[in-house]
């Protein structure tokens, strides 16, 4: 089985690949798709969807998971954060793949065993477990996202469970703003 684990930015998104063979697993492939600032939000997103796109058709994942929004202080980042993920799950929709999604929190805790591990803790883990250097920060991310898909820390959601309570509570924050 192929999983393809998506850490969506809109300055940096974030992929990986693994496949398992028996309960042994590997790394696929792995990368970032870069934007830049200078680029419109229009440019930005379709480069992520064309990056993911090309990710999938030449990958070939069976099931995709996505890395659920956290909001903690600003709502504005949260639904600039959305932007990019609604065309990661856009492009996982479009190849028709069974698509979970996981808090952060709980997809360190699948991958180093505490949902309070850093960045670099996630990375050498990742790197323990598929046996390949230390990849940076934004793909061991969706490795580690792919990893805990394995490891069954996330279920797929039905379509009445697409939109994250993260993302609502975004929303809702953005709208009691305004008011």
């Amino acid at each position: 089985m192929r999983i393809i684990g998506i850490d969506p930015g809109l300055q940096a998104t974030g992929w990986g690949v693994i496949a398992s063979d028996g309960a042994q697993l590997r790394g696929v492939s792995h990368g970032i798709i870069r934007t830049n600032t200078r680029m419109s939000d229009p440019e930005r997103l379709v480069l992520i969807f064309e990056g993911l796109q090309n990710v999938i058709a030449n990958h070939q994942p069976e099931t995709a998971i996505v890395e659920e929004i956290f909001v903690k202080d600003n709502p504005r980042s949260a639904l600039r954060l959305g932007l990019a993920r609604g065309v990661a799950i856009l492009a996982c929709g479009q190849a028709r793949l069974a698509l979970s999604e996981i808090s952060a929190r709980k997809v360190k805790q699948a991958v180093t065993g505490t949902g309070a591990a850093d960045k670099k803790q996630v990375a050498n883990m990742v790197s323990r477990l598929l046996g390949i250097p230390s990849p940076p920060s934004d793909a061991a991310d969706a490795l580690a996202l792919a990893i805990a898909c394995y490891q069954g820390a996330a279920a797929p959601k039905t379509e009445a469970e697409q939109m994250p309570d993260g993302l609502s509570a975004a929303i809702e924050a953005a709208l009691q703003k305004e008011r």
